[in-house]
């Protein structure tokens, strides 16, 4: 199904107004509407299965059940939230496994300046559901489990340092993490169709073992929460509920994050205390961008990059002239969906998985890499 069409913009909240962000350079898009994308028309598929634009290429990094090339590491099932973190000249990928039952956990990927894969390894296993998560401000990876009584496990891509659990952080469906380095917190998102959107807010910055949750509410203020016993969604009376959180990204003071049921990207302006809609889908049933999920930034101009659940298996671009249009599509793997989506420290070269690949199944996830011309200006 083909969705192209003009957005609607909204505001929500007492006092909220919408949000500027054309405001030039590393500021993302609103309000987005569909147009022609930066990158140009999509060209065929490829040998491994995307349609990408002119001057990109794709290779596959890691698929479920086999060996990463070059290394003894089995690739996990299920691939999904994901992260790079800079290792001198060269970097690493990590990789949510969403198994459940005790199955799920982390592996990583480590990569040489010149993107030859050099290493593959697990940093966190014997969870459950590990779903989205965030990179902290000194290098661990927050692995988040969906599930009621879920977690948030901090883990070493290095895979040196043992992993350690925050129930401090809340126990409930964890979706996303997003690090507010300005204001020393971290948000936090709730797949749930009346989940919340959370404030951690640790004792001491950098360490998450200790520290305040809180829970947005419907006038715009943060209310405290328990991190355990009664369900953290059903604490606040006036909580603001969101359908269904997914992926959460942050840059100068605004956390922008996602919901599945209405297909939405919200931008949270922490500095300002606002609200605003920044992409929904619900207009004539032709919009772009369907089945919302993971959301990640280009490093260098401000676009925003969202991922798609299930729709036309698509990764689409927000830009900060107000375009949203796709990126990226994987062809003949409908029974899926797109995370993990994450850039290189440089900014050339973009990770994501298909989870369940052209199986539909958790044994079929495939794991990319694109390189080619990513926008350093605009």
């Amino acid at each position: 199904m083909q969705r192209r069409g003009f957005l609607k913009a909204a505001v929500v909240g007492a006092g909220s107004v919408a949000l500027s962000f054309t405001l030039g350079h590393r500021a993302l898009a609103y309000p987005a509407k569909s147009g022609p994308s930066p990158y140009g028309d999509l060209l065929a598929a490829d040998g491994n299965g995307l349609m990408l634009p002119q001057g990109f290429t794709s290779r596959v990094i890691a698929r479920t059940g086999e060996l990463v090339p070059g290394t003894g590491h089995v690739w996990h099932g299920a691939p999904d939230g994901g992260a790079c973190f800079a290792d001198g000249s060269g970097w690493i990928y990590v990789s949510n496994a969403e198994l459940g039952n005790g199955a799920g956990g982390v592996s990583a990927v480590k990569f040489d300046a010149a993107g030859n894969i050099t290493g593959a390894y697990p940093i966190l296993s014997g969870t459950t559901d590990n779903c989205a998560g965030g990179a902290s401000p000194w290098n661990t990876w927050i692995s988040c489990e969906e599930f009621d009584k879920g977690l948030c496990w901090e883990t070493d891509p290095w895979g040196v340092k043992p992993a350690v659990s925050h129930e401090a952080m809340g126990q409930f469906n964890h979706e996303a993490a997003a690090f507010d380095t300005g204001r020393n917190v971290v948000y936090l998102t709730e797949d749930e169709p009346d989940g919340g959107f959370y404030r951690y807010t640790p004792t001491v910055w950098g360490d998450l073992s200790a520290g305040r949750l809180q829970v947005l509410t419907t006038d715009l203020t943060w209310a405290d929460v328990k991190p355990k016993g009664q369900k953290c969604r059903k604490q606040v009376k006036n909580m603001m509920r969101f359908d269904g959180g997914e992926g959460a990204y942050y840059r100068n003071d605004i956390c922008y994050f996602t919901t599945k049921g209405d297909d939405k990207v919200w931008a949270y302006n922490a500095a300002t205390n606002q609200l605003a809609t920044v992409y929904d889908d619900d207009t004539t049933g032709n919009a772009p961008l369907t089945g919302v999920d993971n959301i990640t930034g280009d490093p260098h101009v401000g676009d925003l990059f969202v991922a798609e659940d299930g729709g036309d298996m698509e990764i689409c671009v927000i830009t900060p002239d107000d375009v949203v249009a796709p990126f990226v599509r994987i062809v003949g793997q409908d029974d899926s969906e797109i995370a993990g989506v994450a850039f290189d420290p440089a900014g050339t070269r973009m990770y994501f998985s298909s989870q369940n690949g052209t199986t539909g199944t958790d044994d079929g996830g495939i794991t990319y890499e694109v390189t080619g011309p990513f926008r350093r200006s605009l």
